[in-house]
């Protein structure tokens, strides 16, 4: 990042149903991110979850939409429910900004902009579930309304382990800086 950014840290889809279905995948990513959370807000950097979940009935939802469609015949997706909640070990301080949206990017459906404009905030460091879902949709969305992209590679997860790599080695690095978690906090401290 450079000197002048004004980064928020976004923490997308980490919601208690989402990581119980990739937890397999990579079992220390909550660990890594609560690391990144509390990197972030040592650093006085905006920390924003961004959760997906819908009204009692899903009258977001489109029989047309396939994704969508299947998540509300399943249920589980209010936001009440317990599988739109963020797990304990990263769970929002009074502080940080949650955000709901309505579709795969963080910013379709959401108030997501309006915050991000209302804080200056510039760049964005983006985690979360999945790197072929709501990363990518976010990272294309976002460099289309011209922000500075920076994905924490190994704070991101896929169910399928190449599609992820594509994306992080491939795809992403044509609009966005790529690091780890390690590197980012480590970048903060000095």
């Amino acid at each position: 990042m450079a000197v002048d950014d004004t980064p928020a840290l976004l923490v997308m889809d980490m919601q208690q149903g989402i990581v119980d279905r990739y937890g397999e995948h990579d079992p220390g990513l909550v660990g890594r991110l609560a690391s990144a959370v509390g990197a972030a807000r040592a650093a006085a950097i905006p920390v924003i979850y961004v959760r997906i979940a819908f009204r009692p009935g899903y009258p977001e939802v489109s029989p047309d939409n396939r994704m969508f469609a299947a998540l509300a015949t399943a249920a589980g997706y209010g936001i009440d429910d317990p599988g739109t909640q963020i797990p304990a070990a990263i769970a929002p301080q009074p502080d940080d900004v949650v955000v709901v949206k309505k579709r795969v990017s963080a910013f379709t459906g959401s108030d997501l902009e309006v915050v991000l404009r209302a804080r200056k905030i510039d760049t964005l460091v983006l985690t979360g579930i999945a790197t072929s879902g709501v990363v990518l949709s976010t990272l294309r969305e976002a460099a289309d309304r011209d922000y500075r992209l920076v994905v924490l590679a190994n704070g991101c997860t896929d169910n399928d382990p190449e599609v992820h790599r594509v994306l992080v080695e491939k795809v992403f690095p044509r609009q966005a800086e790529i690091s780890t978690v390690e590197e980012w906090t480590a970048d903060l401290d000095g």
